[in-house]
């Protein structure tokens, strides 16, 4: 039936994610199960991640070939039209599949008026595609494949670095492991990798992370289900390892969720006092318990906004807190690339007063002399050295812990690791400590 095939379940969960704007992650595996078969569940999800990912540029091509408009309520025909251009473009999809199968969704989506020029545009894109790309090499919006107003910011924020940061988010992305140091070791799990027929190496700036050759299944990943592994970037790694971790400490992970920072937390000190781990909505909440059960930690799991102290804290203070904030995610765009529609300048004023009053709302809960790590998936400095800028000048009794390490990028305060630097996706991070 015509509501299974791949090409247009892509369509569905792509209007989906931009109209409704969610993410991809949200709404995709809703949209596989609708499908029998693992290679369609494959194209599909190929479709819906590689329209994202180049949208900025298929929107160009698109509005090249239409001699005239599509209006709104023919929305999903664009995306049908965009599904084509992504496999004539950036696929393996032979060009009389890539055509032919897409022309065939305008019937069930109700455009049978559609057909002749669903069929005229792609074949046109085929054929003039070295034109259009020469020609696009004059938009930058559309060269790039993002949107103006980041562009601005990295090159402000980056000048240098700036056709390196939109390079790397346009590749995907590599599939990092954290080795659960209590259950085996890296050496280990790397032999049990090779038994297996899978190729992976250290991060040599990690404790515990691995780095696969290639992407695989998690069924595939020796120990997944039994706990010894996690998928985390190994960007996202260094949140342990920055708290200096130590026995008989008590640790808050403000904003928990999924679950993967607390987790390591729990793994690479065993003799924690407590581990509290918060989370405002109650379904992110879940994932937390999930991710904890998997690899049979415990830790105290609250949902609560961390802002509003006075609703969860008991007043014991805490040794150790991770405030891994609310951000505007630009740091893993190669991951999500719906950030690339989904994210506008006028998000980032509210980013960064959430971000401010978490700062401000958790330091009194952290012990004189206690650690805080502040980090984002940001590249964007106003989140970043800025904010941190900001909460120092209004707080005397704080004061910045340099990060002494051989990874990132050294600024004012704090460091920050660029998307693809040593494979990994881009991260900020800051430690502070309150003077006694």
């Amino acid at each position: 039936m015509a509501k299974h095939n791949p090409r247009l379940i892509a369509v569905k969960a792509l209007a989906e994610v931009i109209k409704d704007n969610r993410s991809i992650g949200v709404v995709l595996s809703r949209h596989l199960e609708k499908l029998e078969n693992s290679s369609d569940r494959g194209l599909a999800q190929d479709l819906v991640y590689g329209v994202a990912r180049w949208y900025p540029r298929i929107e160009y091509f698109i509005q090249q070939l239409l001699t005239r408009a599509l209006k709104p309520k023919d929305f999903e025909l664009k995306l049908l039209i965009a599904v084509g251009v992504y496999q004539l473009a950036f696929s393996r999809v032979p060009v009389y599949a890539a055509i032919n199968e897409t022309v065939k969704q305008v019937k069930p989506l109700k455009r049978d008026w559609a057909r002749a020029l669903v069929n005229g545009v792609l074949r046109e894109f085929d054929r003039h595609r070295a034109d259009l790309e020469k020609k696009m090499k004059h938009d930058e919006v559309a060269q790039t494949a993002h949107q103006q107003w980041f562009i601005d910011c990295l090159k402000r924020d980056w000048p240098e670095a700036c056709s390196t940061i939109l390079a790397a988010n346009n590749q995907h992305p590599p599939m990092s492991l954290r080795v659960n140091c209590q259950k085996t070791s890296r050496a280990e799990f790397l032999q049990k990798l090779s038994e297996v027929g899978l190729a992976g190496h250290e991060i040599s700036e990690l404790d515990y992370g691995v780095q696969l050759e290639s992407p695989t299944n998690v069924e595939n990943i020796p120990g997944f289900f039994e706990g010894h592994v996690s998928i985390q970037d190994g960007a996202a790694q260094f949140a342990s390892q920055l708290l200096k971790l130590e026995p008989g400490q008590r640790v808050l992970d403000a904003c928990a969720a999924p679950g993967g920072k607390a987790a390591a937390i729990l793994e690479q000190q065993a003799d924690l006092v407590e581990v509290v781990a918060l989370e405002v909505k109650e379904p992110r909440v879940r994932l937390i318990e999930n991710t904890l059960s998997r690899l049979h930690l415990n830790a105290t799991v609250q949902c609560a906004d961390a802002v509003e102290v006075e609703k969860w804290w008991d007043g014991e203070f805490f040794d150790r807190i991770l405030l891994d904030v609310p951000c505007s995610a630009t740091g893993v765009i190669r991951r999500n690339p719906d950030i690339k529609i989904l994210r506008t300048a006028s998000d980032m004023q509210a980013l960064e007063e959430i971000q401010a009053k978490l700062l401000s709302a958790i330091w009194p809960t952290l012990k004189p002399g206690g650690r805080l790590v502040y980090s984002t998936c940001s590249v964007l400095r106003v989140e970043n050295e800025g904010q941190l800028a900001r909460f120092l000048a209004a707080h005397a009794d704080a004061k910045e812990i340099k990060i002494h390490v051989n990874w990132g990028k050294l600024g004012d305060i704090g460091r920050q690791i660029l998307p693809g630097d040593n494979g990994m996706d881009g991260f900020y991070y800051a430690c502070l400590t309150k003077q006694v």
